[in-house]
């Protein structure tokens, strides 16, 4: 048994941080301060629902997304850059999708996609950094500690569940911080490992169980048995992995969650996104604009059909949401700079398609000449929280999750055989 003092004096001479379960142990180690750490574990089972929230970093230009085509201003705003009818993937005589867009027009087709319209918050911030924290943490103009899929995932099981939260990405998003949960973090699943010294891994290979051990003695230890399964499980789903339908050309991180979900993890909520602010389009944007969603909307038809595949679709919801959305009018480089409302997205099979929310008027701007929203971004979560995830509540579990009252939209009032924990 390793004294104290040398494990941690080996922990001193890392020189990478933990690639795996990126907990903040100061916040998360306070949860167990005064008792001792037996996890009550939840078995999932297959009827559990699951939730993918995928981020269209940089924000993603709604007005080229969705275009009003049956709106005289939105050409009169962008003269250069607005998407003429002919080239859309019409939906009805107002609304069309952008050309790169063809995925999302599959699922309105078959009635798996819900379109909501004018969504953001009071006082929007124009910068990536806080309006993002503002939706990670679902707390616009504030902040909070810990992120909504993280607060939600503890709301639904108190108690530590290992791989109860998954984010694919190099780093955490803010957004899965959780108190309780230790969220499982990777990038390349065959290379999903603690980065550490050999020493460090030598030591930690001899810990034992110890019945007189400290709290946070039983804590690291139980972080590093749960880091070390989640790896395991997480190669070997990609090892066993073999996809059944075309995910496009670059599907983000979609196909890691399907062989997640295909190897059985019991994980229900699931976090990826864009990276590295790639809709940001400030300049020349429609070819760029079209690449990007072609990429993303491929990517999300064939994450549901892949699950209709493997017979999982009636149990999976995805939401799609971005920071911010554009400016009303173009800029002189031929692109969109940072504005307010925005689109949101509901897909998957127990959501009934359709439109949602007020649209915003394109001749009644802000002050600034931005979009005014219509919907609460927070409505739609809770929307995801209570009207798939939370089941029959009392009270609203959203009501927990965000701090206050939500009236969730009618996105899956249609379809009788969703799933209810």
């Amino acid at each position: 048994m390793k004294s104290r003092r040398s494990i941690l004096k080996a922990g001193a001479a890392m020189s990478t941080p933990l690639a795996l379960a990126p907990i903040g142990l100061s916040a998360t180690a306070r949860t167990f301060a005064n008792t001792a750490v037996t996890p009550a574990i939840k078995k999932h089972t297959s009827t559990d629902p699951i939730l993918v929230v995928v981020e269209l970093s940089g924000g993603n230009d709604g007005l080229n997304t969705v275009v009003p085509h049956g709106d005289a201003a939105y050409y009169q705003h962008r003269p250069t850059i607005g998407i003429a009818r002919k080239a859309l993937h019409s939906l009805d005589e107002q609304y069309g999708f952008n050309p790169g867009a063809l995925g999302l027009k599959r699922l309105w087709d078959t009635g798996d996609l819900a379109v909501v319209h004018g969504c953001g918050y009071d006082n929007p911030s124009y910068s990536h950094f806080s309006s993002a924290a503002y939706w990670h943490t679902a707390t616009p103009n504030s902040g909070h500690e810990f992120g909504w899929l993280g607060r939600l995932a503890d709301a639904l099981q108190p108690n530590p569940n290992p791989n109860m939260l998954v984010g694919i990405g190099s780093a955490q998003t803010l957004a899965i911080k959780s108190q309780v949960h230790s969220p499982v973090v990777f990038d390349d699943p065959l290379r999903f490992q603690r980065n550490m010294l050999a020493e460090q891994r030598r030591l930690l290979a001899q810990l034992a169980p110890s019945a007189a051990r400290s709290n946070a003695h039983s804590y690291m230890n139980d972080v590093a048995a749960s880091a070390q399964q989640a790896s395991q499980l997480v190669r070997q789903a990609w090892r066993q992995y073999q996809p059944k339908v075309d995910y496009g050309v670059a599907p983000m991180d979609l196909p890691k969650v399907a062989a997640c979900i295909a190897a059985g993890l019991p994980t229900q909520i699931y976090h990826v996104a864009f990276r590295n602010n790639a809709f940001d389009t400030h300049v020349q944007q429609p070819a760029l604009h079209q690449r990007l969603l072609s990429y993303a909307c491929d990517g999300l038809h064939g994450f549901i059909r892949e699950l209709e595949a493997m017979g999982e679709a009636d149990r999976v919801v995805v939401l799609v949401h971005s920071e911010f959305g554009r400016r009303v009018g173009e800029n002189a480089n031929g692109g969109t700079d940072h504005g307010s409302a925005n689109l949101m997205f509901l897909a998957g099979k127990p959501v009934c398609g359709g439109h949602y929310g007020t649209a915003p008027d394109l001749t009644k701007l802000r002050a600034d000449d931005n979009l005014h929203h219509s919907v609460d971004f927070r409505q739609v979560y809770a929307t995801a929280i209570d009207g798939w995830l939370g089941g029959a509540q009392t009270t609203p579990l959203s009501t927990q999750v965000l701090g206050s009252s939500f009236t969730p939209l009618s996105i899956f009032d249609c379809k009788t055989n969703r799933i209810s924990t």
